[in-house]
């Protein structure tokens, strides 16, 4: 007797949703990271941001 298992890869369309907000989100906040947070008046907040910059290699000049 032969047995057929059927293997989908389907997602249901909530999961789909979250993972598409999670990724906006981390998107939104990673651009007010990087340009956003180096306007900041604190001084530390600016130069830590501005130090990540620079540590990858980001033109800030």
């Amino acid at each position: 007797m032969a047995v057929q298992l059927a293997s989908t890869s389907q997602v249901a369309p909530a999961a789909q949703l979250g993972v598409k907000t999670s990724a906006l989100l981390a998107l939104v906040f990673g651009l007010i990271m990087l340009y956003g947070v180096g306007f900041a008046q604190p001084q530390a907040i600016h130069d830590a941001t501005h130090d990540s910059r620079h540590a990858t290699a980001f033109p800030c000049h």
